[in-house]
């Protein structure tokens, strides 16, 4: 243990206050782990081991004294030394020269420490975000409370009192332990509970490998890998449970382990997914005075209705914070989302704070003309009790006369759809005991000391209530996945759903799912929303219709373009304007609600709102603006994507190949930056690129793909990038575009090469090679022939794959290519390396590493180290192996490349498990599984089998068994050779 004086430890920072630098600094100590004293960043000198144990015991005591005869006994136990007083006087003494004065004090014939400020003991730290973990978990937040665990649990460091001697010490030390695995396994249950159940299977793999009798454990990573879709390996850690209690302790497993067993047995639906309770708070029924009648099947909004009733009661019974003379609360959101009913309802509730009556008014603010401020006064002071002789005619003095005939009273006023934030200030009341509830589709940011309420769509749960409460809890009983689509099509908005649910209501011949159908068709959506008097595009209208003209048209050009959300950036491209004057016009948009804010810098359309808009396009926008809007948007995208890659990519040719384009798109001064943009803007990038499947934007779109590779390659957005390169393959073959058809086929070889398709892959692969070459296009053949050389790699055809390989190579070279031929060099050493060539391997992959690191290249440096790493491993190098291995793993990480990352952890597995290290092996294995990895099933199988051989080497022999059993299917459905090897170590075990 190092007592070093001096030495810095940084676990704790130091907390001083701001302008005070010369103030001491604070007296900090710690027991979860050694027993250390620090002053600041300074650990003090603690002494010998029994001095140190003197100070834990006195720690532990929490500022409680303790007699010399309770120390010595903690420090020696039963057979003391002679000198035992005299001792620990001493260490006392020795002590209380290194402590601040104060610290170590004698009293009442013993000693005590009084830790001298709040948060000084990091076991007193430990204690207090337990309490508040706790806290929040019973109120529902997981969130939190997992975060404040994983902060408690980081406090430990190693051992609680590492090192220190004694009875005492040690008995501490097992109730510190078992506190720390019981706080463990809490955060593990709300992980569960959170649906993290894949990241949790690696973690509780280790543990149970670490605590092999602690049962709760055990059942965690059953439910764990049962919720990861791995019934027979959540079987097989029961079978391995039972063997190792009945011959380490005699006993069968505990009650709760053995109910697990028997509910994954029969598929328990509600051992699925984690459950979650809310508590709905009571609904109190009220009567209405000049309120509207509160609708009869009010469904959700829970949360809104409990936060907007806390205000308004605070204002009824004059407990209002703040000290406040009146309650204001406006909501704001789209037309349709519910803010009358929602309004209305928590009205109704207030009712019984509000004892003098309610005022209601309809202000008009949506349509062309709203109610004028001193007519609605006049309404308002005739409802109470004010002759019309006594009405004055000016807006102050009715105002005024409101304000006066309010003094004492304890009224709500709703004023509901207001314009604006002037046209309502006449109409607050001004005395203590009254309340105002505002809806407007405007946020009223400039209405002083209002509690501003954003009304957004309902929940997916809150929306097929409603749905099911209007039509009936038999027919979306009988069609639930239907009316999931039908309240989806509605974009979860409450009028949409209503109308949709009445309509349906109203035809008994009518299905659920033939309503779906026709809400599936988004051209004719907002025509099919619509009943009687109500009609989402009419809500849509009035908004609309009070835009100004530059308002109008980004709402219309900013509807075009596909995607979740548009970046300030991309939204300036569209309209082509500068950045500063589209976001005044975003905002502005935002603050009528009919856009949304999504984040700083990002805004979005609600579903319906979208169709909307494009459909005011189609209708007011000339088809030659929509076109051109739609194409400096993928200028805007391929420019700023081709930065990245070079960024990413220095020396790489393949920027220069690519499409011309005539908007700039950003620039960023490091990587970091880049990939950030990259990533945050994958999908709405992705869609822009799916959207252009004709005219000039065809080639733009293909060639967006290819700058946008790692995308694809990361593995987080490999879905969608297949489907946008499925279609540009298409659209261009339709159009007869050669070059562009045979970049979609490589872009595609690419994706279906990582899932590990590789019939696909080389179809792909092989037909961009033919039309390029008959193009005159080289840069997609050399890609496509990388792509066709590690299939056959894969696949045992080793000259086939040489020849595709050193094509891609000599093609690389006669372009220039340098980070190009890297990448062929590192593949024919990955074939030298299966073709028994170890040195020629690691020859090779050096070569191409030293090219990397010659560009500066991080991603293709972490290839260039994974394939250096892996032909060292072939030539028995093992730890210059694993040097290669973890310096990839790391820089996969930090440019999030989850699936090689995944490659990565089965590889490191491998190594493990050659050298003889099963526990490793099985915790990297594991990572692997639930991150994913390049090959599809050909590598899910064979990761499964390193991990049954892991488990097998750790005595879990059944769940070593499930995992190569599913290894076998998989290998067998891949024709992979692999499938051999696993019979042979399946064959003792289904022996027995």
């Amino acid at each position: 243990m190092d007592d070093r004086v001096g030495h810095r430890d940084p676990r704790v920072p130091e907390q001083r206050r701001p302008g005070s630098p010369e103030e001491p600094a604070t007296l900090r100590f710690d027991v979860l782990g050694p027993v250390r004293a620090r002053r600041g960043d300074e650990r003090l000198a603690t002494g010998s081991p029994q001095q140190r144990a003197l100070l834990a015991a006195l720690l532990l005591r929490e500022g409680r004294t303790a007699t010399a005869a309770e120390l010595i006994d903690a420090l020696w136990g039963e057979e003391p030394p002679s000198q035992a007083l005299a001792a620990v006087r001493t260490y006392a003494s020795r002590l209380r020269k290194v402590l601040d004065p104060g610290v170590l004090v004698s009293e009442s014939g013993g000693y005590a420490v009084r830790v001298p400020a709040e948060g000084a003991l990091d076991l007193a730290v430990a204690q207090e975000w337990a309490v508040e973990a706790e806290k929040a978990r019973t109120a529902g937040d997981l969130s939190h409370a997992r975060e404040v665990l994983n902060r408690t649990l980081g406090l430990w460091d190693g051992e609680a009192l590492a090192g220190v001697p004694g009875p005492y010490a040690e008995a501490q030390r097992v109730r510190l332990e078992e506190w720390r695995l019981g706080l463990l396994e809490s955060r593990l249950d709300m992980d569960l509970e959170q649906g993290c159940h894949a990241e949790a299977v690696s973690e509780l793999t280790a543990l149970t490998a670490a605590y092999p009798l602690r049962e709760r454990l055990r059942e965690l990573l059953m439910l764990a890998l049962y919720r990861s879709g791995r019934q027979a390996e959540a079987l097989a850690v029961y079978a391995d449970t039972r063997r190792l209690l009945s011959e380490e302790l005699g006993v069968d497993p505990r009650a709760g382990l053995r109910q697990l067993q028997h509910r994954i047995l029969r598929a328990d639906p509600e051992l699925a997914e984690p459950s979650a309770s809310t508590t709905e708070p009571a609904v109190v029924r009220v009567r209405p005075a000049q309120l509207p009648a509160t609708v009869p099947d009010f469904t959700g909004r829970s949360a809104f209705v409990r936060e907007l009733s806390e205000v308004l009661a605070g204002a009824g019974d004059g407990t209002g914070a703040g000290g406040r003379v009146m309650a204001v609360s406006a909501l704001a959101g789209i037309g349709g989302v519910g803010k009358t009913t929602l309004a209305v309802h928590v009205a109704h509730q207030a009712r019984p704070a509000f004892p003098d009556g309610q005022l209601y008014v309809d202000l008009q603010g949506a349509g062309p003309r709203s109610a004028e401020p001193e007519t609605v006064l006049g309404s308002f002071l005739r409802a109470l009790g004010t002759a019309d002789s006594a009405i004055p005619d000016s807006l102050e003095e009715r105002a005024a006369l409101y304000r006066s005939v309010l003094d004492g009273r304890r009224v709500l006023v709703l004023l509901d759809n207001a314009k604006d934030a002037a046209q309502i200030r006449p109409l607050l009341p001004g005395t203590e005991g009254c309340a105002a509830l505002v809806t407007s589709r405007v946020r009223m940011v400039d209405l002083a000391g209002a509690h501003l309420v954003d009304l957004d769509v309902m929940s997916p749960e809150e929306a097929l209530a409603l749905f099911t409460r209007i039509v009936g809890e038999e027919r979306v009983a009988a069609e639930r996945k239907a009316a999931l689509d039908v309240v989806a099509a509605c974009g979860f908005l409450p009028l949409a759903i209503r109308i949709a649910a009445s309509r349906l209501a109203a035809r008994r011949t009518w299905t659920v799912s033939v309503l779906a159908a026709k809400l599936a068709d988004e051209r004719r959506r907002l025509d099919e929303l619509q009943a009687g008097d109500l009609a989402v595009k009419a809500t849509f209208e009035l908004g609309y219709g009070a835009l100004e003209p530059a308002q109008a048209r980004a709402f219309r050009l900013l509807g075009l373009a596909d995607g979740p959300d548009t970046s300030l950036a991309a939204a300036a491209a569209v309209l082509d304007l500068p950045a500063e004057d589209t976001e005044d016009l975003l905002e502005s948009l935002v603050d009528t609600s009919l856009l949304e804010s999504a984040a700083p810098g990002r805004y979005r359309f609600h579903d319906l709102v979208r169709l909307y808009a494009r459909a005011c396009a189609d209708r007011d926008e000339p088809p030659g603006e929509r076109g051109a809007a739609l194409s400096r948007l993928l200028d805007f995208y391929l420019a700023t994507a081709a930065g990245v890659y070079t960024i990413e990519r220095p020396g790489d040719r393949t920027v220069v190949h690519l499409e011309p384009t005539s908007y700039r798109g950003l620039s960023f001064g490091e990587r970091t930056q880049a990939l950030d943009w990259l990533f945050a803007e994958a999908q709405c990038l992705l869609a822009c690129a799916r959207q252009q499947q004709s005219g000039s934007g065809l080639r733009r779109a293909v060639d967006l793909l290819w700058a946008a590779k790692d995308l694809a390659e990361s593995g987080a957005n490999a879905k969608q990038y297949e489907w946008a390169a499925t279609a540009l393959r298409d659209a261009a073959q339709d159009a007869a575009d050669v070059r562009a058809e045979s970049r979609a086929r490589t872009a595609l070889s690419n994706v279906h090469l990582a899932a590990g398709r590789y019939s696909e892959a080389d179809e792909e692969a092989r037909r961009a090679i033919e039309l390029a070459t008959a193009a005159h296009d080289a840069t997609p053949v050399s890609w496509a022939a990388t792509d066709r050389g590690i299939i056959a790699l894969g696949q045992g055809r080793y000259e086939e794959a040489e020849k595709f390989l050193t094509t891609a190579r000599d093609g690389y070279r006669a372009d220039g290519n340098r980070p190009g031929e890297a990448n062929a060099l590192c593949n024919l050493s990955r074939l030298y390396e299966r073709m028994n060539r170890p040195s020629d391997a690691v020859t090779l992959a050096r070569q191409g590493v030293d090219i990397y690191q010659q560009l500066g290249l991080t991603l293709r440096l972490a290839n260039g180290r994974y394939a250096l790493g892996v032909a060292l491993i072939s030539a028995g190098r093992l730890s210059d192996g694993l040097v290669q291995l973890s310096d990839a793993l790391e820089m996969f990480g930090s440019n999030r490349q989850r699936l090689w990352e995944g490659t990565t952890h089965f590889r490191i597995a491998q190594l493990h498990l050659a050298d003889r290290r099963p526990a490793q092996a099985a915790q990297h294995a594991e990572q692997a599984l639930a991150i994913g990895f390049i090959g599809g099933d050909l590598i899910r199988g064979s990761v499964l089998t390193a991990l049954g051989r892991s488990l097998h080497a750790l005595g879990q022999s059944d769940r070593a068994r499930a995992c190569w059993h599913e290894a076998l299917s998989l290998l067998e459905r891949s024709g992979a050779p692999e499938a051999v090897e696993v019979r042979r170590l399946l064959a003792p075990l289904d022996a027995s």
